[in-house]
């Protein structure tokens, strides 16, 4: 009997997105193992993220003893808040602890933009202001040209738990105004909210790559567990997935 491939996530604990996208997407030799990171739906600013992130180290120890043969940090706000190089830092710092490959979202986003080609981006969220500007500032310093980033009404007026419970029609419909025609690739941010699942249409729509926070992390996350295979179904990244780490 063949051996399954192990995927260790570790994730705020109000996100209940981010591991149903992993599932959608695994193989069936492939399985998934969630450790949750203590976050409330009213936690608000950077100091709530940095607040998350001292449990990293306990969460790759726990995901350790399960013998993973991956693991991602998956939240977007959690991996850019310090800006670029604090992810890379965090990726460090969970593959010593996890005995394991590790991705982070921020960073496997950038590299999935790159590995699409992107310099110019438009970005949908469902963020306020403050995460939009990180973002931003973010995306700009690794030399991206962020052409606009808009958050969706409803979704950033509902704290980190409510960004899950937005039907994927409706983020279609948002993000699908929000891409200029100029822009390279549209990048909807967050692991918590529902684009991964629109990103498929979301090009038919468009005519542009989507990346999305959840895909790209899947895609770094399964690349370093060694899966290549294609995934259909939700948008060209996953669809045609790199054989070998983006550098």
């Amino acid at each position: 009997m063949a051996s399954r491939t192990r995927i260790g996530i570790m994730m705020p604990s109000t996100n209940t997105t981010c591991e149903a996208d992993f599932q959608l997407a695994a193989p069936k030799d492939v399985t998934i193992h969630t450790h949750r990171l203590w976050m409330t739906n009213d936690s608000s600013g950077p100091e709530a993220f940095d607040h998350m992130n001292k449990e990293i180290e306990a969460a790759s120890r726990y995901l350790a003893t399960g013998k993973m043969d991956a693991v991602a940090y998956a939240c977007t706000s959690g991996s850019m808040v310090k800006g670029p190089g604090h992810d890379e830092e965090m990726i460090q710092l969970i593959e010593s602890l996890a005995s394991a490959p590790a991705a982070a979202t921020s960073a496997a986003v950038v590299d999935a933009l790159r590995y699409l080609g992107a310099r110019r981006v438009s970005v949908a969220t469902p963020y306020p202001k403050w995460q939009n500007d990180k973002i931003k500032e973010y995306l700009e310093a690794l030399g991206f040209e962020v052409l606009n980033i808009e958050g969706e009404p409803w979704a950033s007026q509902q704290g980190h738990q409510g960004i899950n419970d937005q039907d994927p029609e409706t983020i279609l419909e948002f993000a699908a105004g929000v891409c200029r025609p100029e822009a390279d690739v549209l990048y909807c941010s967050c692991t918590a909210w529902r684009a991964m699942e629109a990103a498929e249409e979301l090009e038919r729509r468009t005519g542009k790559p989507v990346v999305t926070s959840n895909q790209a992390t899947i895609w770094s996350a399964f690349r370093k567990a060694g899966i290549t295979r294609p995934i259909p179904g939700f948008g060209r990244l996953l669809a045609a997935p790199a054989p070998v780490a983006v550098t």
